[in-house]
């Protein structure tokens, strides 16, 4: 790509002010995944019928999958289909962890509004130093950068961690200090990927840690908090995957309750893509056993993409407290 884009040609926002708002507010903004064009409609049409801020967002992968020029052209025409569906929503375009300081520019060079820098799995002083250069970088762009302190466990992606280290509070206030980052995403027991926790039969999943996050309040009050790995991998769609011939033992999420205490705190922005992943998955895999004649894209697609409509409208509504808030 030649020439750099700057996110408010797009009619983008960055994540400053929509943060400022859901701290105060005690509610959390939605930031989905999405990978193709259904996955993005379904979040502008659900976020335009919530009235819900909402933060979409790509990972390294997805991008490669869309194609970055393509991306940057779907993110503009979310943008202009929210407000031709009458709700001039505020949107950001934001990289989930990114890995290194060359994506993070080019991504801010074709029109992210806002960019995570994930260095939580390299030393702590190294982290500090990579997170720095992109917050440098991003700034004199007035694009917003996310950090990590500490690792979840999981898959997502490229980000692949066996066990997970909870964020040390003593840490926080030195780190945000030092980077001048935007927000931070901390690990209190979430977890990447639709198999979040291996339970042995009638075990309950193990509590979020509210104490780490109530101690990370205390060192930086009022500062972006933001959750990975919420998805809270919802046992309908797991059940129907595999009653229409997916294989799927096991699959565990974070209960919304949970969530729904998290954001009510500092928390002002939860990450959701497995649970999309599984709404979509689900609605394919029913509408095709049910109708085995089937070959046009766009009538299971429809489904998938009507049933990830009313998930993220669940979710705005019920679980994040967003609704309303755009």
């Amino acid at each position: 790509m030649s020439k750099a884009v700057s996110y408010k040609e797009l009619g983008l926002v960055n994540s400053r002010e929509m943060f400022r708002k859901a701290v105060d507010g005690g509610y959390a903004i939605p930031a989905y995944n999405f990978n193709n064009l259904e996955q993005l409609q379904a979040i502008i049409t659900a976020c335009v019928e919530t009235r819900s801020p909402v933060i979409i967002q790509v990972s390294k992968g997805a991008r490669n999958y869309a194609n970055e020029t393509m991306l940057r052209y779907m993110a503009m025409g979310a943008v202009e289909m929210a407000k031709e569906l009458g709700a001039d929503i505020p949107i950001v375009l934001h990289l989930d962890h990114g890995d290194s300081f060359e994506l993070c520019k080019s991504c801010i060079d074709s029109g992210f509004s806002s960019v995570m820098i994930d260095g939580s799995h390299l030393s702590y002083d190294e982290n500090v130093a990579l997170t720095k250069q992109v917050v440098e970088y991003a700034h004199q762009h007035d694009v917003t950068v996310e950090g990590e302190l500490g690792v979840l466990a999981g898959i997502e992606d490229e980000v692949v961690a066996e066990k997970s280290s909870y964020t040390q509070p003593d840490e926080v206030e030195d780190f945000v200090k030092k980077t001048g980052v935007d927000s931070l995403a901390i690990s209190i027991g979430t977890s990447h990927g639709a198999y979040k926790f291996k339970l042995k039969d009638g075990e309950e999943v193990p509590p979020l840690r509210f104490d780490i996050l109530a101690e990370c309040e205390k060192r930086i009050p009022g500062f972006p908090i933001v959750l990975h790995g919420a998805s809270s991998v919802i046992p309908e769609y797991v059940a129907l995957i595999n009653q229409y011939g997916g294989k799927m033992e096991g699959a565990v999420g974070v209960p919304e309750d949970q969530l729904r205490k998290a954001a009510a705190s500092a928390v002002c922005k939860i990450n959701i893509d497995s649970d999309g992943r599984l709404a979509v998955t689900a609605k394919v895999r029913e509408y095709l056993a049910n109708d085995p004649a089937e070959f046009d894209p766009r009538k299971y697609l429809g489904a998938a993409r009507k049933e990830l409509i009313a998930l993220i409208k669940h979710k705005n509504e019920a679980v994040l407290g967003s609704a309303g808030k755009a």
